[in-house]
């Protein structure tokens, strides 16, 4: 199992290794517009545990993200943990 730890309330939980963790950032406050990498809402600055999620998709490449951040809507997470902030 993976985690995934928002910043700053502390709030965590877990997904199988491997899954989109979507779901579960909606569930622990991260918030979402489209759900489908256009809108932005969900962008993230990954604090800790970058290594632990895939590479980023053509969606967030072509937003031209920041190295350490993600769209949570997109991003898998490999194992181990993430630890995360809403940019």
């Amino acid at each position: 199992m993976a985690k995934v730890i928002i910043e700053p309330t502390g709030a965590q939980g877990e997904v199988n290794d491997g899954d989109q963790v979507r779901d579960k950032c909606e569930e622990l406050g991260i918030l979402f517009g489209c759900k489908q990498g256009r809108c932005g809402t969900c962008m993230v600055e990954v604090l800790e545990g970058m290594e632990n999620l895939l590479e980023k998709n053509e969606r967030e490449i072509a937003m031209g993200l920041e190295p350490n951040k993600r769209l949570m809507c997109q991003a898998k997470l490999k194992e181990g943990s993430i630890r995360i902030r809403q940019y």
